[in-house]
Formats: C-alpha cells, sequence, structure tokens
C-alpha cells in the first residue's frame, strides 16, 4: 500500500505543475471579467435606450405612439420639421438605436380603421446579440398600440360586447404534466428553464474529459519519450497498480479542474443569464418547476455524480491506451482528437435531437458512445427513466472494465516499449 501512495504522489506531483496552477488562475479571472462586461452590457441594454423620431403626422394619434415608447423606458428624441434624409443622419451622428418615421396621414387612418405603415431604422453598430434589440422591443410595443387601439375601435363600433371575446374566441389555458404530476404553465417556460440548469453539464464533462485524457496521454507519450517508463516498469510494483495510479491521480487533478470551470463558468454565465433568470422567476417558473418535481434532489446530484466520475474514468482508461501507441510528447498532442470527437457528437445531438425520435440505427450508434449518458441524467431524472440511468451507468462501467484489462494486459507485456519498433521494422522492411 506503501508502494502505491508513493506511486499516487509521485503522479499527482507530475501532473499538478505551476503551469497548471497559473492557468487555472487566470481561467477564473478571465472568465469572471468577462461575465461581469457582459453583465453591465445587459443592464445597458434593458435601461433606458435613446431612440430618434420623426413624426410627419402631428396627430394624437402619433403622440400617443411616441408616449407608448416613452413609457417603453425608451428616451425619443424628437425629429419634427426635418426631412427624413436629415433625420436619418442626426440620428445616426446621435448614438440613437433606431429612427422611427411615422408618415402623414397616420391618425386620419387608423380613425377610418384603414391599416398604414410606419418606417424604422435601425442602427447596426455591432451584431452582438444585443445589437438588434431596439427594433425588436419597438415591435412589441407598436404591437401593443395595435391591440390598444384594435379594442377602443370595437367598443366605439360594437358597444356592450368585450373587444377581447370577438378578437380571440376560442381562449386556451396551459398546463404542463410530467409524469403524474400536473401544473398550469407554459411547457416552453419549462424547457427554457431545464435547458439553463442543464447548461453547464455538457461543457463541463466535455472539459474534465479532454483535460485529464491529455493528461494521461501526454505523461505516457513523455515517459516513453525520456526512457523513465522502462525504468517505472522494472520497479516492484503490479502493473495494475501502475495503471490504477496513473489514472486515479488524473482522475482527482481533473476533478479539482472541473471544480475551478465550473466556478468559473458560473461567473461567465451569471452575467450573461440574469436576465433571462429574472424573466422566468418573475413569471413563477421555479414555482412550476417545482410543482412539476423537476428539481434535484440529494440522490439526483449523488447519481449525477456518479454518471460524471464514470465517463471520466472511462475517458482515462482511453487515453492510457491511446498514450501507449503515442510514439513521444509531439504524437501525443494528435492523440486526444479521437476522445474529443466522442464526447462532441453526443453533446451536439443531445443540443439539437431527441434521442426517442431518431433512427433505430442512429440512436444505438449515439448510444454506444459512453459519454453519451450523462449528457441524458437529467432528463431521465426529471422524467423518471431510472431504467435507463441504471443501464447507462452499467454501460459505463462494463466498458471501463474492458479497457482496464486490455491496457493492463497491454502494461503487463513489454509491447508497451516495442510495440513502435516493430512497426517501424516493418515499415523499413517493406520499403
Amino acid at each position: 500500500m506503501k508502494k502505491f501512495t508513493n506511486l499516487l504522489r509521485k503522479e499527482i506531483k507530475e501532473l499538478v505543475t505551476k503551469q497548471l496552477i497559473v492557468s487555472l488562475v487566470l481561467f477564473i479571472v478571465l472568465f469572471n471579467f468577462i461575465g461581469q462586461v457582459s453583465k453591465k452590457e445587459v443592464q445597458k441594454a434593458i435601461g433606458v435606450q435613446p431612440i430618434s423620431a420623426l413624426d410627419e403626422d402631428g396627430s394624437a394619434a402619433s403622440k400617443a405612439l411616441l408616449k407608448g415608447l416613452e413609457s417603453a423606458r425608451f428616451k425619443v428624441l424628437d425629429q419634427s420639421g426635418k426631412t427624413k434624409d436629415d433625420a436619418l443622419e442626426t440620428a445616426r451622428a446621435g448614438g440613437s438605436k433606431l429612427l422611427l418615421v411615422i408618415p402623414k396621414g397616420f391618425g386620419g387612418s387608423l380613425a377610418a380603421l384603414q391599416p398604414i405603415e410606419i418606417e424604422t431604422y435601425s442602427f447596426m453598430r455591432s451584431f452582438s446579440l444585443i445589437g438588434a434589440r431596439g427594433q425588436v422591443v419597438v415591435g412589441g410595443v407598436i404591437s401593443a398600440l395595435n391591440e390598444a387601439l384594435s379594442d377602443s375601435f370595437l367598443k366605439e363600433k360594437l358597444p356592450g360586447l368585450d373587444p377581447q371575446s370577438l378578437k380571440k374566441p376560442i381562449k386556451s389555458r396551459d398546463f404542463v404534466v410530467v409524469r403524474d404530476r400536473l401544473a398550469e404553465g407554459s411547457a416552453s417556460m419549462v424547457a427554457g428553464m431545464i435547458s439553463q440548469q442543464s447548461l453547464l453539464i455538457p461543457i463541463v464533462l466535455m472539459m474534465i474529459v479532454m483535460y485529464s485524457s491529455q493528461m494521461v496521454i501526454s505523461a505516457v507519450a513523455m515517459e516513453k519519450q525520456n526512457k523513465t517508463l522502462e525504468t517505472l516498469l522494472t520497479v516492484p510494483i503490479k502493473r495494475t497498480s501502475i495503471i490504477t495510479a496513473k489514472m486515479l491521480a488524473a482522475g482527482l487533478v481533473g476533478l479539482i479542474s472541473a471544480g475551478v470551470y465550473m466556478f468559473a463558468f458560473k461567473g461567465f454565465y451569471g452575467g450573461i443569464g440574469e436576465e433571462v433568470a429574472q424573466a422566468g422567476a418573475q413569471a413563477g417558473g421555479p414555482a412550476l418547476m417545482q410543482k412539476l418535481g423537476l428539481t434535484f434532489d440529494t440522490t439526483g446530484y449523488i447519481v449525477l455524480g456518479l454518471s460524471l466520475f464514470l465517463a471520466i474514468l472511462v475517458a482515462l482508461a482511453l487515453a492510457m491506451i491511446l498514450g501507449v501507441l503515442a510514439e513521444d510528447f509531439r504524437s501525443a498532442q494528435n492523440m486526444i482528437m479521437p476522445l474529443v470527437f466522442m464526447v462532441m457528437i453526443p453533446y451536439f445531438v443531445s443540443l439539437f435531437a431527441d434521442l426517442d425520435t431518431v433512427a433505430l440505427p442512429v440512436k444505438i450508434f449515439i448510444l454506444a458512445i459512453p459519454f453519451t449518458h450523462p449528457f441524458l441524467v437529467s432528463q431521465n431524472l426529471y422524467l423518471g427513466n431510472y431504467g435507463m440511468i441504471a443501464a447507462g451507468l452499467g454501460y459505463m462501467a462494463l466498458v471501463f472494465a474492458v479497457l482496464v484489462v486490455f491496457a493492463a494486459r497491454v502494461f503487463s507485456t513489454d509491447k508497451i516499449l516495442t510495440m513502435k519498433l516493430r512497426l517501424g521494422k516493418k515499415k523499413t522492411a517493406a520499403a
């Protein structure tokens, strides 16, 4: 046991370098900085926005439209008395988000129940996610004004009748059913809340798998290149102990790094997703999730953690085998690509597709990738598919056991040292 502990300590010391510590610290600082900057930009986007308005009509209806924009947290800069070209130039130079042009006859057309167009000119000074927010909000205000004006006209023409009943004779009351629970609410809100909650899981898993695997592959390749692996294999320690120590050391460092990544991403997404989270809370999202039982308890977190840990072990076992195939440290950098693809395929499939609806061959192929199952744990926990969870955990454990046995057999012989030499000889003879 003491020999194994010393070996494990040696592997950890080789993995935990000054470069690793500095990179993790910089990662936290960088992503928290980006999160704070994003948070400030979101606050600017939802604050009072300057827009310009050219009112060519001057009627009560046009003034009501501009007043409605002011109530929607817009600062309206009046461009009345100017031509459209002059108003455009002034608005562009003044930093307005857009120019709203209300044509002549606007009020008369509304009074005659005739539709009329207004023009909006959005100034795209950037192509970020909030770059076109001004026109979107203006569209929402105009839609609300259309609703109010149509209600007013209907009340005038058909007094005593409810305008909403005339425009929407069919009303819907929305309910969401999850397993045996039912609650009144929107299915799109539930989907958005779940997506917001489980956003970090695929990203963190990808980073853990790729980072830990890269460490193992590079460590084995470096030992082969420096000839220290030959010395290590002559030490009176079981080969399986060597494999276990390498994977355990990489797993521990990977889990610590994962915690750092999760902390950094939390600060990053805290800035970007704050507006969405506040909107969900105001609309009763957390209460709806609670009624439907779509929350994690202690058992759920344990199952999720176990699934992530098994995925890490599978990745490390694969990395150990790929490290044996690497001839030197430089070639080890390319050995990570098969693992990257094995993680990216289920990641993107879980984002854009439902495994229950894809073709059977595609479903079998996706489920055969061990890293698919951690992506599905949250969904299966919410839906009560405990059989799928158990099958996924069992499958990952089986794959890990097979890979460890294979790696142990490679390490128990001299193939780990001679494999490349033999291949090189064959290639030379063939040449």
